[in-house]
């Protein structure tokens, strides 16, 4: 798939002194697709996802976004590439200084200098998009719920139109019922862009809603890629027991750091 892949990982290899965190990463995701990552904390998930996205540089591999070659890029193909793109953190992470349509319009004015008029309007559709009203627009950020904060941070995301869309453990720190929310929002406004998703989780209800193909990843490589809908099936231990939550299995669980 690499030749059509809109993100491709080849060998992607990182470490922190003597901590090997990716050893050989191989990924693909294509165009529309949404693909999960998956694993325990600390298997390397995060830092997979700051690499493709440029904030880490692999000492070994490829990392290609639309074709071109992001490790090693310069500061102009590494900007062009992130203008294509939507993330939503994990902490929503909205700027407390602004108001919510200028947190979801930011990308708007800050990287496109659309006037200030247009583009709060755009983000007040956004806004009706994750099933917010206007009546939010003026408000703080601080003064939202968790689970709004996770609503607006995704409007944010979608504002720009992006062909690729990141997701940052989408679930953690809200409750069963509004992660259930935003994952049904995550599918709704990615098939309506279009776009390509890359969703890093330890949620497997999360993983299981919102992607066609979940890889899992442990100690430094993936281990196991398929779509979801062989997840239950396949014959992997290592999977078979991060998706059951066994403490009892091949795993290497590091429990002194629990």
């Amino acid at each position: 798939m690499s030749d059509t892949a809109k993100i491709s990982l080849r060998d992607v290899h990182k470490s922190f002194g003597p901590k090997k965190v990716l050893q050989g990463v191989n990924l693909d995701v294509g165009p529309g697709e949404s693909v999960a990552i998956i694993g325990g904390s600390g298997t390397g998930k995060s830092v997979t996802l700051k690499c493709v996205l440029g904030l880490l540089l692999p000492e070994q591999g490829s990392i290609k976004v639309n074709g071109t070659e992001m490790v090693g890029a310069s500061r102009s193909t590494s900007e062009d590439m992130l203008a294509h793109t939507g993330m939503l953190f994990q902490g929503a992470a909205l700027f407390d200084s602004l108001p919510v349509w200028e947190n979801v319009a930011f990308g708007l004015i800050e990287g496109r200098g659309m006037k200030r008029k247009q583009a709060r309007d755009i983000a007040i559709a956004r806004l009706a998009d994750v099933g917010l009203g206007s009546e939010v627009a003026n408000m703080s950020p601080a003064s939202l719920s968790g689970g709004m904060q996770k609503r607006v941070g995704l409007a944010r995301a979608i504002a720009t139109e992006p062909e690729i869309l990141f997701f940052d453990e989408p679930t953690t720190g809200i409750d069963p019922i509004m992660g259930d929310v935003i994952n049904d929002l995550i599918v709704k406004c990615t098939r309506e862009l279009g776009a390509c998703a890359m969703t890093i989780t330890h949620d497997m209800a999360s993983a299981r809603k919102i992607a066609d193909r979940v890889a899992m990843l442990y100690q430094g490589k993936i281990i196991w890629d398929g779509p979801v809908s062989e997840i239950d099936k396949a014959d992997n231990p290592y999977l078979q027991q991060f998706v059951s939550g066994d403490i009892e299995g091949p795993l290497d669980l590091d429990l002194k750091h629990l």
